[in-house]
């Protein structure tokens, strides 16, 4: 007894039509999150930066291996916070400072976060998640 093989083909057809959608869906997914992590760290990288360079004169110091400078965590603070409101930071949603201080006196560190949300929401991606980075950054000297 000879079974039909005609419309064998169509369940594999729908089967792997459905798991092609639901990887271009994490792939997605995957590569949205991937870039706002990159653009939020690129943020916080700025504002330590600023944060680096918020000394006076008067705090710089001579020292065997040259000049330093001192950091106080407060004008870290101030200056990641005036970084970022001026920063272009639209796309970005509940942006929060986490910490923008001087913990060694020599280098800042400012932790961001913000809260992501793909761009397409299906069951096998959650609604969104809060992401976080952490930039630190150090005013050097060279003669």
């Amino acid at each position: 007894m000879k079974r039909s093989e005609r419309g064998s083909i169509l369940p594999l057809t729908i089967f792997y039509g459905f798991l092609s959608l639901v990887l271009i869906l994490l792939v997605v997914a995957a590569t949205s999150l991937y870039l706002e992590r990159k653009r939020l760290f690129t943020l916080a990288d700025g504002a330590a930066l600023v944060g680096a360079e918020a000394f006076d004169l008067a705090d710089v110091t001579l020292t065997p291996d040259g000049p330093r400078a001192t950091l106080d965590s407060e004008d870290v603070a101030a200056a990641a916070s005036g970084y970022l409101s001026s920063a272009p930071k639209d796309g970005f949603d509940s942006l929060t400072i986490e910490r923008a201080d001087s913990v060694d006196g020599r280098s800042a560190t400012v932790v961001l976060s913000a809260f992501w949300r793909p761009p397409l929401v299906s069951a096998l991606v959650p609604e969104g998640i809060r992401i976080e980075v952490t930039a630190v950054a150090r005013s050097v000297f060279s003669r």
